[in-house]
Order: C-alpha cells, then sequence, then structure tokens
C-alpha cells in the first residue's frame, strides 16, 4: 500500500513539473521576441531625393485661371513635393498639348524625360523633344525649356525645324509658347525635306537635371 500511495505521488509531481517548464520556455521566448520588435531602423529621407506619390497611368486636364488650357499624359508621374523647389519628375517621357480659349489645340509637345518645378512654372524636357505647332511646323531638339509664367520656350542646343518644303537648323532658339513667332541663333542652314532622314533622333546622354 505505501508503495503505492508513493508511486501514485511521484506520477504527480511529474505532471506539475513539466507545464512549469514549459511556461519557463514561453516567457523566454516572449521576452526574446518583445526584445526584437524594440529594434528601431533609422532610414535617412532627402526631400530634394525621395518622392512622396507615385502615379502611373496619367492623363491630366490642367486648368489657368478657371480654363482649360494643358492636357498631360505620362505612364510615370513622381511629386516631390517636400523639396526645397518642389518638381514634378517624369522618368518614362510626356506628352502635352496646350489649348487655346475656345480647347482647340494650339501646340504638341512630347520628351523621353521632364521635369516641372511647380513654383516656377518651368518645364525641362529632355532627350528626343518634339514640338508641334498650329502650322504643323515640326521642332526636334535634346533639351528645351519652357516658363509658363514668361509665356517662353527655349533651347540652347542643336535644333531643327521641319517645313513643308525644307529643314532648318541651327544652335539654340527662343519661341512663344505657340511656337508660331520664333528666331533661331547660329543657324547653320536650310535643306530641302528630301534631303534629311525622318527617322534621326536628337539626344544628349548627358543632359541631366
Amino acid at each position: 500500500m505505501n508503495n503505492q500511495r508513493f508511486h501514485c505521488k511521484t506520477k504527480h509531481t511529474g505532471i506539475t513539473t513539466i507545464p512549469v517548464i514549459v511556461v519557463m520556455l514561453l516567457l523566454f521566448s516572449t521576452f526574446s521576441c518583445s526584445k526584437e520588435k524594440k529594434e528601431i531602423v533609422e532610414v535617412a529621407f532627402d526631400p530634394e531625393t525621395t518622392y512622396t506619390m507615385l502615379s502611373k497611368g496619367v492623363s491630366s486636364l490642367i486648368s489657368d485661371s478657371g480654363v482649360t488650357r494643358y492636357r498631360v499624359n505620362t505612364e510615370t508621374w513622381l511629386t516631390y513635393d517636400k523639396a526645397e523647389e518642389p518638381y514634378y519628375y517624369f522618368p518614362d517621357g510626356i506628352y502635352l498639348e496646350r489649348f487655346d480659349t475656345l480647347f482647340n489645340p494650339e501646340a504638341t509637345v512630347k520628351a523621353d524625360t521632364g521635369y516641372y518645378w511647380t513654383k516656377k512654372g518651368l518645364y525641362k524636357l529632355i532627350n528626343n523633344v518634339e514640338i508641334e505647332n498650329l502650322e504643323g511646323e515640326r521642332f526636334e531638339t535634346s533639351l528645351l525649356y519652357w516658363d509658363q509664367e514668361a509665356e517662353r520656350i527655349w533651347s540652347d542646343q542643336f535644333i531643327r525645324i521641319t517645313r513643308d518644303d525644307k529643314v532648318i537648323t541651327g544652335i539654340g532658339f527662343e519661341s512663344n509658347q505657340t511656337m508660331t513667332n520664333y528666331q533661331i541663333f547660329n543657324s547653320a542652314g536650310e535643306f530641302t525635306v528630301e534631303d534629311t532622314d525622318p527617322e534621326d533622333s536628337i539626344q544628349s546622354e548627358d543632359i541631366t537635371e
């Protein structure tokens, strides 16, 4: 009888000992996990190079004084509104249309890459920049600036202007926003349309922001 009671006590003691060990292991595991969660990783934020918003497949109409004046189409639109000079960046190309007060297109612009400084109202377009005015004249250059506040477009790079009957080339030009009143600097000559290759592109890989 004594042996039987002793055996039962031993069995009971074994049962109560196992949960104590398990609880200690769980507490240790919980403590370890809690410690890991409290670790903080610092990430540097540069407002000049870190965008605050990303938009994809954008087609937007832009108004000026309550009148729709521009259309913007772009695959990627990055917003840097925390930068010292807030700007938009269009790394995958941009297409722009300017309208008159009756919503008739006055000029179209496209480029491989674009920047737009919102406070200045200034576009910087880079690589394969093409503009077409209402008369069908086509302007091609590797770098173009468009100041909406001053209503001025200009470039200091090589420019090619294709008309119905001839092509005019030069280094640098300046124009109004509709590309109807322009001046070419350092003219390089005039050629008939047949003398040019229509598939030629004008690029400059060295041009950056």
